[in-house]
C-alpha cells in the first residue's frame, strides 16, 4: 500500500473522492482557491504525482487529462489502519488500545462492520461475539471545582 497522503495529496484526493467523477486540473484548482492561494500549475503536480503513485488514473480530454480515483477513501482509510496495526509487536494490545480510543459511534460502526463481514464476507471466526469488550469504561469523575478548573481551582493555562 502506498504511503499516507500528504495535506495538499490529502486535499486532492478528497475533492476527486466527493465528487466520484473525472476531474481536471482546473476543477480542483478553483475549488482549493476558495480555501488557500494555490497555483494552476501546484496542483497540475499534485495531481501528477498522485497518477504516479497510482492514486488517480487519467485519460486525455482534448488538451487536458481527466483524473479519476483508483480506489476510495474508505479502502485508503483501511489501508492505513491495517499497515499501523501491522507494524504492532503485540496486534492484540494495539487493537485494545485502538478500541480504547473510539467513540460510541465508531464502536457501533464497528460491530455493523463485522456483522457485514459475517453475513456478507469471508468467516470472521478470531473476532469475538457480541463485541462487549468495545463498551466504554467508567470514567472517574472530575475534581471539585468550577468547570474548566482543575482540583487547585486553577484554570490550567500555562501548563
Amino acid at each position: 500500500m502506498p504511503r499516507q497522503l500528504g495535506d495538499l495529496e490529502d486535499a486532492v484526493m478528497t475533492r476527486v473522492w466527493q465528487w466520484n467523477r473525472p476531474v481536471t486540473v482546473r476543477e480542483v484548482l478553483e475549488d482549493l482557491q476558495r480555501e488557500r492561494s494555490i497555483a494552476y500549475t501546484t496542483v497540475m503536480t499534485v495531481m501528477d504525482n498522485l497518477h504516479q503513485k497510482g492514486w488517480v488514473r487519467r485519460e486525455v480530454d482534448g488538451r487536458a487529462y481527466r483524473y479519476t480515483a483508483v480506489s476510495t477513501r474508505a479502502a485508503y482509510a483501511a489501508a492505513l489502519m491495517n499497515e499501523a496495526w501491522s507494524k504492532s509487536d503485540n496486534p492484540a494490545a494495539a487493537l485494545v488500545a485502538f478500541f480504547g480510543m473510539m467513540s460510541a459511534e465508531q464502536r457501533r460502526a464497528l460491530e455493523d462492520a463485522v456483522r457485514m463481514v459475517r453475513v456478507n464476507g469471508p468467516d470472521v471466526p478470531d473476532v469475538p461475539e457480541p463485541l462487549e469488550a468495545l463498551e466504554t469504561p467508567e470514567v472517574p469523575e472530575a475534581p471539585e471545582g468550577r468547570p474548566g478548573e482543575g482540583a487547585d481551582g486553577g484554570s490550567g493555562a500555562g501548563r
